[in-house]
């Protein structure tokens, strides 16, 4: 999963960002590294893992990964180039989904580029460059697309389509308010790869004082989600410098610290949630001697696929799944005794893999 976080400059984006993959790395056993300045890949926190990783006494502990990009900061005009905008929002059409910081704290102490703090605002801005540089993409469609619609009746039901896409950007809503009415414009709407296509979260980035109610008493969170419930969209409540705090301490101290200010969870573990929950993600998992490991798929997934995560021969040669929840193989102290119990199934291909589910995938290629 490859996350984009935006925002305008000056809102904590970047702070967000070098906070997050600095947690996330230092978290679970799996090394941060930097593919460039702008990206890093962040373990995904399971505290099934380790569980099933103590009761196998596992060599070695493999969290699901989410890769973060951190666009520079969007500014008004970055659809026509300013501030090296083509540039960064071609770094977005790469990602999976939005992750848009919005300013939601007054410090006089922090400029913002529009003088004043006001998250819809602020929002507008970042959507309309987006529609911009959609609209450009739907322009080149067009025109390619009208010189084979006179001939071609898949052509010509293309370009009412694509005029119908054109009319709902044009009055400054996102793609992915469109109500699509059949598989073929489905099909369409994907290739086109635009960026009010792809789903976003809302990080409401608050101060300290507005953490402990999760920003219920902030007006700017407040207005955020009710426009994010209206788009369809997930938000969370974060405070980038508290976060940046954390992402220095080992786990029991991050424990205690988000303990001694009110909270169950940190920055990344709601991004993370409301990540899998926007994308329609879960995990299942791996465990025995060598490793445990968790697999992320689309909720709905079949077995042959799930074990198609693995390696491709495994979907290929699928005959069977043993499928044992995790909480039910803890409990019975051991696969032998989760067997026993009657709590390890034998699944065929038609099985859909629920989320926590430990397989064992027999194959033969």
């Amino acid at each position: 999963m490859k996350l984009g976080i935006v925002g305008l400059p000056n809102v904590g984006k970047s702070t967000l960002f070098n906070s997050l993959t600095k947690a996330g790395a230092e978290s679970a056993n799996y090394p941060f590294c930097t593919i460039d300045p702008n990206v890093g890949v962040v373990t995904v926190p399971d505290e099934r893992l380790k569980l099933l990783g103590d009761f196998y006494h596992s060599k070695k502990v493999t969290p699901a990964v989410i890769e973060f990009v951190d666009i520079a900061g969007l500014v008004k005009g970055a659809s026509k180039g300013e501030g090296l905008g083509n540039q960064f929002l071609a770094n977005i059409r790469e990602v999976d989904a939005i992750v848009h910081v919005v300013r939601c704290f007054e410090d006089s102490n922090v400029i913002h580029v529009d003088g004043s703090i006001d998250p819809l605002r602020d929002i507008e801005t970042i959507n309309l460059e987006l529609v911009f540089s959609d609209l450009e993409i739907l322009e080149r469609r067009i025109a390619k697309v009208t010189k084979t619609a006179r001939m071609d009746k898949e052509a010509a039901k293309e370009l009412d389509f694509l005029q119908k896409v054109k009319a709902h950007l044009e009055d400054g809503k996102m793609a992915i308010t469109m109500e699509l009415e059949n598989e073929d414009e489905e099909a369409w709407m994907t290739t086109y790869n635009l960026l009010t296509w792809k789903p976003v979260i809302y990080a409401a980035n608050v101060a300290e004082d507005d953490l402990a109610d999760d920003g219920a008493s902030n007006a700017h969170v407040q207005a955020v989600r009710k426009y994010a419930a209206e788009q369809n969209s997930e938000i969370f409540v974060i405070c980038a410098e508290i976060e940046e705090e954390i992402s220095e301490l080992d786990d029991d101290e991050k424990k205690m610290f988000l303990e001694d200010l009110g909270l169950k969870e940190s920055g990344l573990e709601k991004l993370v949630k409301a990540s899998y929950h926007l994308l329609g993600l879960m995990s299942f998992l791996t465990s025995g001697e060598d490793e445990t490991r968790a697999w992320t798929i689309k909720i709905g997934t079949k077995a042959p696929q799930a074990a198609g995560k693995i390696h491709t021969d495994f979907e290929r040669g699928f005959i069977k799944a043993e499928v044992v929840n995790y909480q039910d193989l803890l409990d019975c102290g051991s696969y032998a005794g989760a067997r026993e119990k009657g709590l390890v199934r034998m699944e065929g291909k038609e099985y859909i893999v629920q989320d926590g589910d430990v397989i064992l995938f027999r194959f033969n290629v």
